[in-house]
């Protein structure tokens, strides 16, 4: 007979949470669930359900109400953008409040759906203590988040310009874009204003290149040959004054990051690991620090601090991290089966910065590049840079975490140098018999090639 497992002694409360309110919340209103104890009956809980307007004023008067009610926690949401407002005011008043995943709080099927219902079930599941608080930083990181992905979104509205810039070319069958490998660096610019003035002789047009592209003078003619019309010259020029202003906001944008960086409060010390400290140190040596590992740069480096601040007591362990931004799969286990699934969606802002530092470290001659290299044969391309980009996140989470610490590279004979040799030996010996072979080793004479 199986000898039974230990029986093990969990802790249980019938009610984790004594006084707590949810907040199922709309766009110009929300509905309130107020859960207390009862007066007079132990064990009996009362509720009062009501909606409040998601006006400022109406918002304060509500925390007024719940501070007085003794309220310990205020559960909500996470609908859109219109949580924000609930949970700066609340929590301004020192109320703490929890963000919740959709996910987290999905209703038993076939139970009706109203918001009164919603925000009822959303109380119970917060007084049991059945929710997960989401990741929301503080002021100062939701600004530099504010700067850093309004600066993404002008960079790709920047680059969309530019594509449409080279389709307006390719309709008046001008093809710069064969010829020079940035039709907006110095000769390209000169070009297109040139053609934007008026100049149509594709001998004039090439003759206002610059430096390395005067050697291609004979191919930029046969390039320039085309059909440049008035139209084009009207739509191209709007375009370049569109990317310009673009590019000056961007600037700006990256100015305004850097001030808020230095800006940014000091945690007081290193972590240790178990989240018992917030680590982080200076902002900007910080930024020198992430700046060191292979494929981020200064810019990536402050999406980064954006996404995930300078606390990371937040994330008690790198595998918290990892999680959380969704780069590791999810495990499924049934009976004897063992498998993974997506790894989800995740913080795309995050992601989004660490696939394009992943593609450029995969390029590199270091330990993340070589392990690119090692799993690209077996995963694929986007497995593989799912794995380096969560290498990364686990090594920023440790130069975050201490500040003392530097990005050492393993180098990329790091995996052949922990390989045993014999062990090698024997596997590529047993894949030559697989194959029909027969194996023998000899060891060779010392002195011998």
């Amino acid at each position: 007979m199986t000898q039974p497992p230990p029986v093990e002694e969990v802790e249980q409360a019938e009610e984790l949470v004594a006084r707590v309110a949810a907040i199922d919340i709309a766009k110009a209103s929300g509905m309130i669930c107020l859960r207390l104890p009862h007066d007079s009956i132990k064990g009996k809980r009362v509720q009062r359900v009501w909606t409040v307007a998601a006006t400022t004023n109406a918002i304060l008067e509500l925390g007024d109400h719940l501070r007085c009610q003794g309220v310990t926690r205020v559960v909500m949401e996470g609908t859109g953008s219109y949580w924000k407002p609930w949970f700066f005011l609340l929590e301004a008043q020192g109320i703490e409040c929890w963000l919740v995943n959709a996910r987290d709080v999905k209703n038993v099927p076939g139970r009706p759906k109203t918001d009164k219902l919603d925000a009822i079930w959303l109380a119970k599941l917060a007084e049991r203590g059945m929710l997960r608080a989401s990741f929301v930083p503080p002021k100062p990181i939701r600004q530099l988040r504010d700067l850093t992905r309004t600066r993404t979104v002008f960079t790709d509205e920047r680059s969309r310009h530019k594509q449409r810039v080279e389709k307006i070319l390719e309709d008046a069958q001008i093809k710069l874009s064969t010829v020079a490998t940035d039709i907006f660096g110095v000769s390209g610019r000169a070009m297109m204003e040139a053609m934007i003035a008026g100049e149509r002789n594709p001998k004039v047009l090439a003759e206002t290149a610059r430096a390395g592209m005067r050697k291609k003078r004979e191919a930029l003619v046969e390039a320039l040959t085309g059909n440049f019309e008035d139209h084009h010259a009207h739509l191209i020029a709007l375009m370049l004054k569109t990317i310009d202003h673009l590019t000056a906001q961007t600037e700006e944008l990256s100015t305004a990051i850097e001030r808020t960086l230095s800006d940014l409060p000091t945690p007081d010390g290193p972590g240790d690991g178990n989240g018992s400290g917030s680590g982080a140190g200076d902002a900007a040596g910080l930024i020198e620090h992430l700046d060191e590992i292979p494929g981020i740069g200064p810019a990536t480096a402050q999406v980064v601090l954006a996404e995930v601040g300078l606390d990371m007591s937040v994330f008690p362990t790198p595998d918290h991290l990892v999680s959380w931004a969704k780069l590791c799969p999810r495990t499924i286990q049934s009976g004897n089966k063992n498998t993974t699934g997506r790894t989800g969606k995740g913080n795309s802002w995050l992601k989004r910065a660490l696939g394009d530092a992943a593609m450029a470290a995969a390029k590199t001659d270091t330990f993340l590049g070589a392990r690119y290299r090692r799993l690209v044969k077996r995963k694929g391309h986007a497995k593989a840079l799912v794995a380096v980009a969560r290498s990364m996140l686990v090594i920023i989470w440790h130069l975050i975490n201490d500040p003392t610490a530097r990005y050492t590279d393993l180098g990329a004979d790091h995996h052949q140098r922990r390989t045993d040799p014999a062990r090698k030996a024997r596997d590529l010996v047993r894949q030559l018999e697989a194959l029909g072979h027969q194996v023998t080793l000899a060891t060779p004479a010392l002195g011998t090639a």
